[in-house]
């Protein structure tokens, strides 16, 4: 039997360029070579599309010097690769698709349009789901529908900061510092701050405002960072245990996740029986709200004082670093990585069937 054919796609434009190479390349590694030929496609910072050539490119950096380019094509009768350079160009039939593209203009339905209009099966949520959950505020309105309690907020978009001051005002006639400050569309707690007075609201506005037009500022939640896999989809969609982030930092910001040794990942947190799977019921509610397929990773805060279980957010293409909880608590739920990432391949050709129809 030949072997199908998987384009796995990394990089990309987003603040998360560099964590995404890592989780490609961890990727690549669990997907099954006896029944996959995998073609790496890397996307550069400024938007190029490169044919990589190994693996180890991918780890070196050395990809990026690449002087071939491939990209996809959009004509569904096809389902091509298009590999070129200055003097020829190859055309490759392709079978499957895994992005590996955290955040923006992959991670947000981008890529996701572009490979359902070509007709080709891919890892992972449809377009409509990874543009829900990578938007915050939308995101909140889907966690209302399902009344899973949720830090309140107030909304701003970024036009509003033409008068800042009554901005500030709207803002501190509901809610008392401290406040995080956090742009819509913006992964890996990119472009977050957490504010203590005016002045700090102010340079936190400025700030998330650079990162996206909606701005959600949030009453703090004093309570520890839980995180829950999420695997599946519809009734057969289902939630691992929990872990726990201890950030080195005031907040798990995104140095605070990559950059310092110091934040660690537990993954037996010393959580109450009922509190564990309150967590667990509500990420699957969570997912399937938002019409997650495949993989999710959705976190929440375990309030210190009351307990209360508090969704934060939701992330549909989990990192796959050494340090990044999903596979560690699939691994925990008995599911290592080289099983559950072929199985999300076989899940691709599942949903294009039924959409097919």
């Amino acid at each position: 039997m030949s072997k199908k054919k998987v384009v796995v796609v990394y990089g990309g434009r987003s603040s998360e360029h560099e964590v995404s190479c890592v989780s490609a390349a961890t990727v690549i590694d669990a997907i099954d070579k006896e029944k996959y030929d995998i073609i790496i496609v890397g996307i550069t910072k400024d938007g190029k599309w490169l044919l990589a050539d190994s693996v180890d490119s991918i780890r070196d950096g050395s990809w990026r010097k690449s002087k071939v380019g491939a990209v996809i094509s959009p004509d569904t009768s096809r389902q091509l690769l298009l590999i070129y350079d200055t003097e020829k160009v190859e055309k490759i039939k392709i079978d499957v698709v895994f992005p590996v593209l955290h955040g923006l203009f992959g991670e947000d339905g981008t890529i996701q349009g572009l490979l359902e209009m070509a007709s080709i099966p891919y890892v992972g949520c449809g377009h409509l789901a990874s543009a829900i959950t990578m938007d915050k505020f939308f995101t909140k309105v889907i966690a209302d529908s399902v009344n899973v309690a949720q830090a309140s907020y107030v909304p701003v978009r970024s036009f509003e900061l033409e008068d800042v001051e009554k901005v500030v005002e709207k803002i501190e006639s509901a809610k008392e510092y401290p406040v995080f400050v956090k742009p819509s569309n913006a992964g890996s707690s990119v472009g977050i701050t957490k504010a203590h007075n005016r002045e700090e609201l102010i340079e936190g506005l400025k700030l998330a405002a650079k990162h996206d037009t909606k701005i959600l500022v949030e009453e703090t939640i004093n309570g520890r960072e839980i995180e829950c896999a999420v695997y599946g989809y519809g009734g057969n969609a289902f939630a691992s245990g929990v872990g726990e982030i201890v950030a080195a930092a005031e907040f798990y910001d995104y140095d605070a996740k990559y950059n310092n040794a110091a934040s660690k990942t537990v993954l037996d947190p010393d959580i109450p029986a009922d509190k564990l799977e309150e967590i667990r019921e509500a990420a699957v509610k969570i997912y399937r709200a938002c019409d997650c397929f495949g993989m999710s990773r959705v976190d929440f805060f375990l309030e210190k004082d009351t307990n209360r279980v508090v969704f934060n957010e939701i992330n549909t293409i989990p990192g796959h670093t050494s340090i990044s909880m999903y596979p560690m608590l699939m691994e925990r739920a008995g599911h290592p990585m080289g099983e559950y990432v072929n199985n999300l391949l076989e899940m691709a050709y599942e949903r294009h069937n039924y959409t097919d129809k």
